[in-house]
């Protein structure tokens, strides 16, 4: 069951964007120090103690985690689970400070579905690379700019650019393309990158208050997707493809895409029910890797809050 929802229930579920932001400018550049001085080992080491510290004072993140890894793995979580996933994030937060360096070497990174990837990229058609807060979306990007003309243009609302996110595209070597949605010039710096057989890069996980969400059944439960990535992608007639730079410890990581939509040919049964199975396609897939790979999750927070079954805006239908 898929239902557009009121912007009231939109609110209540983006509770994450009014969390205030943990950790600081000064901790980001101390660790930044230590981890290229240092090097990966001791800045590992270091990282354990950090973990720490957000697992035991973070209790609403504790919280949505607890709900989230019940869900994903099918039972209690015990403590080792619940700072697994908190390692994992620390760890995919470290290993930015490498990636935005160009130490692309420190890491090993294997790939499902390069093929199809390779293709989209040599039809020259341009297409929407579709991520979540799932693993490292910067892993690809780093990835990317080591090929010649493989570049992705990453769009974002400017409350999805936290102060941590601000603060590695500063630091980096060779920033990524931000195009800011919500701007007057954001679909036609989109249009243009599609146009030179380029990849636009977004989150799709996260529903703002005032954007407009779907209700689609995650893990069993119903949750609010934004439904404006699809729109976007079906406006301007491209490919979706959904992508996921999965955390596997250690230095390992592994990078999947996936054919999600398509929307370069017309939909027999209109524009509007091809966004919205799109949609129901990209939380059934995120739910096949959070179930897979649980602890690569990180989304701390109630992500089903507000999600109410069977709501539905004026003049839709479900």
């Amino acid at each position: 069951m898929v239902a557009e929802v009121p912007a009231g229930a939109r609110a209540d579920a983006a509770q994450w964007a009014g969390e205030p932001e943990r950790g600081s400018a000064l901790l980001l550049r101390a660790m930044m120090f230590l981890s290229l001085h240092l090097g990966r080992p001791v800045a590992r080491l270091i990282l354990y103690g950090i973990a720490g510290y957000f697992f035991a004072f973070a209790p609403a993140a504790r919280r949505g985690s607890l709900k989230y890894l019940r869900l994903a793995l099918g039972r209690e979580p015990t403590p080792a689970d619940r700072f697994r996933q908190v390692f994992a994030f620390a760890s995919t937060i470290l290993d930015r400070f490498y990636l935005i360096k160009g130490r692309t070497g420190l890491l090993e990174v294997t790939c499902e579905g390069e093929d199809f990837m390779q293709a989209a990229y040599e039809s020259g058609a341009g297409a929407f690379l579709l991520g979540a807060h799932l693993g490292s979306f910067e892993i690809m990007s780093a990835v990317g700019r080591t090929r010649p003309g493989l570049r992705v243009a990453m769009a974002m609302y400017d409350r999805q650019a936290s102060r941590v996110t601000s603060f590695f595209r500063s630091g980096a070597v060779d920033p990524p393309e931000i195009i800011a949605l919500g701007q007057l010039d954001a679909m036609l710096r989109i249009r243009d990158c599609l146009e030179e057989g380029r990849f636009v890069g977004m989150l799709a996980d996260r529903s703002l208050g005032d954007t407009a969400a779907q209700v689609v059944s995650f893990l069993g439960h119903p949750a609010l997707f934004p439904s404006g990535p699809m729109r976007v992608a079906a406006a301007l007639r491209r490919r979706v493809i959904f992508m996921t730079g999965l955390y596997r410890g250690g230095n390992r990581y592994h990078l999947v895409f996936q054919p999600l939509a398509d929307f370069s040919q017309p939909c027999p049964r209109g524009r509007e029910v091809a966004v919205r199975e799109a949609v129901q396609r990209y939380a059934a897939l995120l739910e096949a890797h959070c179930r897979r790979d649980p602890y690569n999750w990180f989304n701390f927070y109630d992500f089903w809050h507000g999600a109410r079954p069977g709501a539905t805006a004026p003049g839709t239908r479900s």
